[in-house]
């Protein structure tokens, strides 16, 4: 079963913590922050939502930069050729050690390949279920001193994405959702239940 964690879902805008708060109301442990990166309180773990190569340039990926130094981004790069060869897929996310003991961590989650759209796809909760996935598999190896408590979310593909802000909510809910009720056994009736709660809103299918 999941470790339980406290999840604070960031943006600076209104309107998408308008929508985190519409999509996870249902949901436990969950703040929603309107919030910079650069202004979060400490915290144990912050997802970047990142490209496939851990260059970290831009958009919230430089203010984790900017706080932490090159030598994070260097470290998520030697990673990635390591252990994807040089590309680090979609729908895959690795915890990374920081040096510092407010914000110890990070979750290197790419939501692309490249900087682009990726409105009409899955990849928002591809992206948010591998970062709880990473959390997960980090907190049942870690001593009790290094488990991670707090996980700080961005808004998955809002940004270069271009997926509206209400639609980055309900995928993001649909994984926090899935991470929070693991099926007990693996049967078509809970894989369509999933397909339906990832690709469809209000009966309509939005993901193709």
């Amino acid at each position: 079963m999941p470790l339980p964690i406290d999840v604070w879902l960031i943006h600076p805008k209104f309107e998408m913590c308008e929508a985190f708060r519409r999509r996870f109301a249902d949901l436990p442990n969950v703040t929603v922050m309107p919030s910079r990166y650069e202004d979060l309180p400490p915290h144990d773990c912050f997802v970047t939502a990142a490209n496939s190569f851990g260059i970290m340039n831009a958009g919230i990926d430089a203010a984790v930069i900017r706080r932490h130094g090159d030598q994070l981004m260097k470290a998520v790069q030697y990673r990635i050729l390591d252990e994807y060869l040089g590309e680090q897929p979609i729908g895959t996310s690795f915890v990374q050690p920081t040096d510092d003991s407010e914000f110890p961590f990070i979750a290197h989650t790419p939501t692309m390949r490249l900087p682009g759209s990726i409105y009409g796809t899955d990849k928002v909760y591809n992206a948010t279920w591998a970062a709880f996935l990473a959390v997960y598999r980090h907190n049942t190896a870690a001593d009790a001193d290094q488990k991670i408590r707090q996980i700080v979310v961005p808004a998955m593909g809002a940004g270069f994405g271009a997926v509206p802000y209400s639609e980055v909510a309900r995928q993001m809910a649909a994984a926090y959702d899935h991470y929070l009720r693991p099926p007990h056994r693996m049967e078509w009736a809970m894989v369509t239940r999933r397909e339906k709660a990832i690709a469809y809103d209000s009966g309509r299918r939005v993901v193709r």
